[in-house]
């Protein structure tokens, strides 16, 4: 993943994204790097974006025009797509924030980790399963928009099931005295559910959700450093 000083280009498909998000998402984005491009791509001589155009000075967005040529045609996808490789080819970024809730950007995903950047996906909960996929961390605009409280209940519908994910992952990663690093276990969650975020649940840090499990264990332990870390187990 990107460090706190990646040099990240935020390109947000404006036709498809709502502006509700969006101090939220550049929000979010702060946490993996420093976003030295922001472009919002569209037809800006409409009234569809409308609700966009308050938020390009106030965020030093860039709006990059793009006339549909013809009837449902989406130029924008194409404009957007174009840019994206020109950035990449000018070598000058260490990853992508693509926001989108549109498959049409799967490939460009999947294009830019094989030339070794980091892609971060942002786009409603309706957004297809192979554009989730194809990032390295995709991120729920709906959850951005509200702060996990540690509730119960999931902010978002239609989640994989919790437990399901967590079993696999211990079973990947615990030591033979049935105990892993609760930083392994979430990393490996991340590789195979790359739209994981405990948020999803209603919680804000991973630590939290996993002590609300009544199934596992959680316990604290010091390493040679003297550092605390967190670790968990199934219960017996």
């Amino acid at each position: 993943m990107a460090g706190e000083n990646a040099r990240l280009a935020v390109l947000i498909d404006a036709d498809n994204a709502s502006s509700a998000s969006i101090q939220e998402l550049l929000a979010e984005v702060a946490k993996f790097g420093t976003a030295t491009v922001k472009r919002a791509f569209g037809d800006w001589t409409t009234n569809n974006l409308h609700g966009w155009k308050q938020h390009l000075h106030r965020h030093a967005i860039q709006p990059i025009q793009q006339f549909a040529y013809t009837s449902g045609k989406n130029s924008t996808d194409s404009a957007f797509i174009i840019d994206a490789m020109d950035l990449l080819y000018a070598g000058n970024l260490d990853g992508f924030c693509l926001v989108s809730s549109d498959s049409d950007f799967t490939r460009l995903a999947t294009r830019l980790r094989e030339a070794g950047k980091v892609v971060y996906g942002f786009g409603e909960r309706k957004t297809p399963e192979p554009f989730i996929a194809a990032c390295d961390r995709f991120f729920f605009l709906e959850v951005l928009r509200q702060p996990a409280t540690d509730e119960a209940a999931p902010r978002v519908a239609d989640l994989p099931d919790l437990e399901e994910i967590i079993r696999h992952a211990l079973e990947e990663t615990a030591r033979e005295n049935g105990w892993a690093r609760l930083g392994a276990v979430g990393g490996h969650i991340g590789k195979r559910h790359t739209s994981f975020d405990p948020r999803n649940y209603g919680f804000a840090k991973l630590s939290n959700l996993v002590r609300a499990q009544k199934y596992l264990e959680v316990g604290e332990v010091t390493d040679v450093s003297g550092s605390p870390h967190l670790q968990v187990r199934l219960k017996s």
